[in-house]
């Protein structure tokens, strides 16, 4: 018996008889082995299909209802799924609740959650003049860059001297939050490491890499290291790191722009609730102050501050006089774990993760939406997942990168879905630290679960002159305040129109 190469998408198979025993009606095709033609139990072929070639049938277009036409008039068997075995659905369950159990950073204002965080209730900035290199051919010439930073604790030298720094951020944060989540060389050793997963990406990846490769190639390209390809892509951090800790379960990249932290979140939360994960680490990382990523690409865009004059100023969310993003670089990781593994195990609950969305403006590929459309569309989706109610909703670290029209769509979404909430309060991370790409909404989820556990929220530096509309009352002003967090929202968004939203809530 040869078994045809066409099959249905309903999973109905397809069997070819042999050419002697080709007649459909015939008895040794009616039942043979356990497989029955569906053609037996239908008068013709245009009973079974429907006769209007216009429309869509089980078996897709008029092409293939064509090809089964020939195939059945052949003597092409059709295995038979029972109706009742079609119909049999998985029992419910209840779902598996997520908690963040550690966190690690990597950050313009600190390498330590509790040091970066207290940093931002301070108002501190960590924007500053570029030192990194020779930046004083370009009109930018600021940025939140990383300092004081040593690798030497978390990663080998051989990778720290043939990696990027995203990299080696990626592997810093990573061990650094599965430190903090209290995992010894004893307890992992104890995990099952086939249900531990890492899903930390990168907006850029390897960009300092692929750039000195490209030089490199100029000259020959038996100068070009053969670590290029594979220290270049987004999702080499997490499969090194995977390597160091023996992690076994999902292990992947997503890249969405600076939404990339966001999306990773969602996705690790995903396989914990599905039963393939007990445990994953997930973030971002970014490392674009370099000359091609931070200052050629992103002024070529038109999207960064010029206030190379004063740099602490330069990233001013809402306020009137804000001229562009202020770039930054660093990683941040979350580890989130199911709850009753974390509890098994004894860990620290720092908070509850609820669940997210994400969506795509499908309008542009810099400018946001003019109506917000899709940042309020993702927000409505991500409580709908969630299965929080708005009024609940009373503190959002907002994606607010300090651009001239994006701040103001995002204000209006949020004041559209929470308006009328009177313990709102919103707060941009990115006006002490700048945006940090494809890390930012990690760093941002860390400073929002740091405030769940505080009741503390960081100020809005530099916000001396709000736009006109802004709710000054809504907005947190130039010192932290006290809040009793219910509920937080965290956003980001990216280029290419792409939104994503995550809640966190006290654990209880």
């Amino acid at each position: 018996m040869v078994v045809s190469s066409m099959a249905s998408p309903l999973c109905t198979c397809m069997f070819q008889t042999p050419r002697r025993k080709m007649m459909p009606n015939s008895s040794k095709c009616k039942n043979r082995g356990g497989f029955k033609s569906t053609m037996n139990h239908f008068e013709s072929f245009e009973e079974f299909f429907g006769t209007d070639n216009r429309r869509f049938c089980i078996f897709g277009s008029l092409r293939t209802r064509r090809l089964i036409s020939r195939a059945s008039s052949s003597g092409i068997c059709f295995f038979h799924i029972p109706e009742e075995v079609m119909a049999k659905k998985k029992p419910l369950t209840e779902q598996r609740r997520v908690v963040v159990t550690g966190l690690g950073v990597v950050t313009p204002l600190g390498h330590d959650p509790d040091i970066l965080y207290n940093n931002l209730l301070e108002g501190v900035s960590g924007i500053s003049e570029i030192e990194g290199f020779d930046c004083s051919q370009f009109p930018t010439r600021i940025a939140g860059e990383v300092k004081s930073f040593s690798a030497d604790e978390w990663v080998s030298p051989k990778i720290s001297k043939r990696a990027d720094k995203s990299m080696i951020y990626t592997l810093t944060a990573g061990k650094k939050a599965f430190a903090d989540g209290g995992i010894t060389e004893e307890v992992n050793r104890g995990l099952d490491r086939s249900k531990c997963g890492i899903i930390i990406g990168s907006a850029l990846g390897g960009l300092k890499i692929c750039t000195e490769s490209v030089a490199a190639l100029n000259v020959s390209y038996k100068k070009i290291t053969p670590f290029c390809i594979p220290y270049v892509t987004t999702n080499i951090g997490s499969a090194i790191l995977a390597m160091d800790l023996g992690w076994m379960g999902p292990n992947y990249s997503s890249s969405a722009a600076c939404a990339t932290s966001n999306f990773c979140i969602l996705n690790s939360a995903y396989h914990i609730r599905k039963g393939e994960a007990h445990m994953m680490l997930c973030g971002g990382s970014d490392a674009a102050v370099i000359p091609l990523g931070r200052l050629g690409g992103f002024s070529a865009c038109r999207t960064l501050s010029k206030r190379n004059y004063e740099p602490t100023k330069a990233s001013s969310p809402w306020d009137a006089n804000r001229d562009g993003f202020v770039i930054g670089e660093g990683a941040g990781v979350l580890l989130l774990e199911e709850l009753e593994h974390a509890k098994r195990r004894g860990a620290t609950i720092y908070a509850e993760f609820l669940g997210g969305s994400f969506t795509c403006d499908a309008y542009h590929v810099t400018k946001p939406h003019p109506d917000g459309a899709g940042v309020a569309l993702c927000i409505e989706k991500a409580l709908e997942q969630s299965g929080v109610a708005r009024e609940d909703v009373n503190y959002i670290n907002a994606h607010a990168a300090s651009t001239p029209t994006g701040d103001l769509k995002e204000y209006q979404a949020l004041i559209r879905c929470f308006g009328m909430n009177p313990e709102l309060k919103v707060n941009s991370t990115k006006s002490m630290i700048g945006h940090l790409l494809g890390a930012a909404g990690a760093v941002e989820a860390v400073a929002t679960i740091k405030a769940i556990q505080t009741g503390l929220v960081h100020p809005n530096i530099n916000l001396e002159n709000p736009d006109e509309g802004v709710d000054t009352e809504v907005l947190v002003g130039s010192k932290k305040e006290c809040l009793d967090i219910k509920v937080a929202l965290s956003n980001s968004f990216g280029f290419g129109g792409q939104n994503s939203c995550i809640l966190f809530a006290p654990y209880k």
